[in-house]
């Protein structure tokens, strides 16, 4: 006996497989590049914060050791030039001390270092040759990327087909962009929860010519993450992150011994040329 379900097929289209109408295969087409989209759109966003977190990182850990090592620079090529007395070699100093940052003035020096209470603990530590805290982490949690990817899958403006949608979902993942750069769980939790209460709008068939619309604006949106995952990727910092992706705290550590190496280096040698005097 055949049955209702044996007599249609899988789309409803008839028991023949009839092949689904024109609008539909864009629909499908449509739907899986929006999700494609969607998947490379957190993809970027993601190593856009560890980018940002991890250039953060490097700043706060390594800032002062590379200015210590240019003034070095600066002062090997003066006392080089002192000895001399060469034209070429005080140009040469001339040039390394006219690239360094002025020396800033006392309030400017102690801004982040000190306030109505006294030193801060990090200014302590160095004064008296402590270990100084490592800085704030504002890496997110694998809860807070899990929150952040699911989130991102429900709310993407990318499937809002009206304007007045788009623009309350941008607005929501604005501050779901914002509490996951923050690394903030605990705020996603309650975004995730606002947005399981809000409005869940219907989504109304679209015509042939508006599904090839929209599929030519999905394609341009991407050709445009393209671009902007390789200007990440490309910079100084992405390129020194992908080195070690799983590990960035230890890349940290190993460049911060290398230019340790570098400095003591350069303060024999300025030790060195100072003693010919």
């Amino acid at each position: 006996m055949t049955t209702p379900e044996a007599e249609q097929g899988d789309d409803g289209t008839g028991a023949e497989g009839a092949a689904p109408r024109p609008e539909e295969r864009l629909e499908q087409a449509v739907r899986a590049a929006e999700q494609a989209l969607i998947e490379y759109e957190i993809a970027l966003e993601t190593f856009r914060v560890e980018v940002e977190n991890f250039s953060r990182l490097h700043e706060q850990r390594l800032g002062p050791v590379y200015a210590r090592l240019e003034e070095l620079e600066a002062q090997l090529l003066e006392a080089r030039a002192a000895r001399t007395g060469e034209a070429e070699d005080r140009r040469r100093a001339d040039e390394a001390r006219a690239a360094l940052t002025p020396i800033p003035g006392v309030e400017e020096l102690l801004h982040g270092w000190m306030d109505g209470d006294g030193l801060f603990p990090e200014a302590t530590a160095m004064l008296t040759d402590q270990p100084v805290r490592p800085p704030q982490r504002v890496r997110p949690s694998e809860e807070a990327r899990k929150l952040y990817r699911e989130l991102a899958r429900k709310a993407h403006p990318d499937l809002a087909q009206e304007e007045a949608e788009r623009v309350r979902r941008e607005e929501f993942i604005t501050r779901v962009n914002a509490a996951y750069a923050r690394g903030d769980a605990e705020e996603l939790r309650e975004l995730a929860e606002e947005w399981a209460a809000g409005p869940v709008p219907e989504r109304r068939p679209s015509r042939g010519e508006e599904l090839y619309a929209r599929l030519e604006w999905l394609d341009r949106r991407k050709e445009m993450l393209t671009l902007l995952a390789k200007e990440l990727e490309g910079s100084a910092i992405g390129a020194m992150l992908r080195l070690a992706p799983d590990d960035p705290d230890r890349l940290l550590e190993e460049i911060a011994e290398q230019l340790a190496t570098q400095v003591r280096e350069r303060e024999a040698e300025l030790a060195a040329v100072r003693g010919q005097d």
